[in-house]
């Protein structure tokens, strides 16, 4: 109901002007890193049906970036595409949006907007819509209509999901009192199909998850070590709610959760997301607080003031805030390892060095010289570990390690990026 009214909204605005309403749809994964309830096909439908004139589908974004990356990059879609008004659903008055985005403009951060805000993506939305002003010298209008709400709740689509789950997958009518007839139609033709709830391929994820290595599981995006460990340590997994419950160990919330198990299940890497967030950067899509160089930055920011005395967290508040090192970030820098001298022969210069932390917290690596396994700690200054484990658990930062002869014997050459 809530989209039939957004879709009426843009209706009004696009006949008054003679535009069409284009919708753009998310295909294969939601906002929220899931699987859908209901096809691509059959929500196009829904759309088409309830007053769109056209669909235009969103792909490859959400099983692998968070609402932070997407959120410019589909605006940024829009407006190229030569969108002029968006329409959005807000329980706040518009001028309370506008001034929550303001604070956010100016500082060009558009993550990390605190749950507390009421429409906290609302906020996102209007306030990257007016960064990118910067870009294209143009934006979107934007239009706000009240939430959708029965007997004065807020009409949520997780519980309309729910209430057809548990009523067997029979929509029952406290669902259908809320959707449009066209609506409750295609539903039911799709429960009908048997394509109705859409599900993850926990073949292959649950395979994934369960054999994975540490190295090739900290490899994969947004995943940290912490999350590694647990997944490890709570195998062998048989349902996906078993490993919901290793990444809440971990720290994980829903959201992160979802997409960090779509991240699994599609095989995507570090290397992957950040090449992706690369391109877009030069587009001039990203802002600059979330571009990798910042990623990295922060890291060695941090590691910094950590090795002069201060806490994490003061570190993390102090580069929010604009400090910064006099000195760059290293890229590539050498770390010892422990050998074993029957290990020496087997081994050659160039060979790669797979990153992982171990089971004790501690940074290491493995080689693979025909034959045998060669793991070992890393040896690294105190500031330079940090600077390593805080890349680590970047999530998306990758990390190459390469067996390479120095004067002093064998080290293994890091490089970031």
């Amino acid at each position: 109901m809530g989209h039939v009214d957004l879709i009426q909204k843009a209706r009004d605005v696009a006949d008054e002007k003679g535009d069409e309403v284009v919708i753009y749809l998310n295909k294969g994964y939601s906002a929220n890193h899931a699987p859908f309830f209901a096809s691509f096909e059959a929500r196009s439908q829904m759309a088409l049906e309830a007053g769109a004139d056209r669909i235009v589908p969103i792909e490859g974004l959400h099983h692998r970036l968070t609402m932070a990356y997407t959120v410019p990059i589909r605006i940024a879609m829009m407006i190229q595409d030569g969108v002029t008004d968006y329409v959005d659903a807000a329980e706040v008055n518009p001028a309370k949006i506008k001034k929550y985005a303001s604070g956010f403009i100016k500082r060009g951060i558009f993550s990390g907007i605190p749950r507390s805000l009421p429409n906290r993506n609302v906020i996102r939305w209007y306030a990257v819509n007016e960064f990118l002003y910067q870009r294209f010298k143009r934006k979107m209008k934007f239009h706000f209509i009240p939430e959708g709400k029965v007997n004065g709740e807020k009409i949520s689509g997780r519980q309309i999901r729910r209430e057809i789950l548990e009523n067997n997958l029979r929509i029952p009518g406290s669902v259908s009192k809320v959707l449009p007839e066209s609506t409750v139609r295609i539903l039911e033709e799709e429960i009908e199909k048997g394509e109705i709830p859409g599900t993850r391929n926990l073949d292959v994820l649950l395979k994934r998850l369960n054999t994975s290595s540490r190295h090739q599981l900290l490899n994969t995006a947004h995943l940290n070590a912490a999350a590694v460990e647990h997944i490890i340590q709570g195998r062998w997994y048989q349902a996906e709610n078993q490993v919901w419950a290793s990444l809440r160990q971990a720290g994980y919330g829903p959201v992160l959760s979802r997409l960090a198990l779509s991240c699994v299940e599609e095989d995507v890497t570090r290397r992957e997301i950040y090449e992706l967030i690369k391109d877009y950067e030069k587009q001039g899509i990203i802002p600059p607080d979330q571009t990798m160089e910042r990623v990295v930055e922060r890291a060695w920011y941090v590691s910094s003031m950590v090795e002069k005395g201060l806490t994490s967290s003061e570190a993390h508040e102090k580069f929010r805030e604009g400090s910064r090192t006099r000195d760059e970030p290293l890229y590539s820098f050498d770390a010892g390892l422990h050998l074993r001298s029957f290990e020496l022969s087997s081994l050659k210069e160039g060979m790669e060095a797979h990153l992982y932390v171990d089971k004790r917290g501690v940074l290491a690596c493995e080689l693979k010289p025909p034959g045998r396994k060669v793991k070992s700690p890393l040896k690294l200054p105190g500031k330079m570990a940090t600077y390593l484990r805080l890349l680590v658990d970047s999530q998306i930062i990758p990390l190459q390690g390469e067996l390479v002869k120095r004067k002093r014997g064998w080290r293994i050459k890091l490089k970031v990026g």
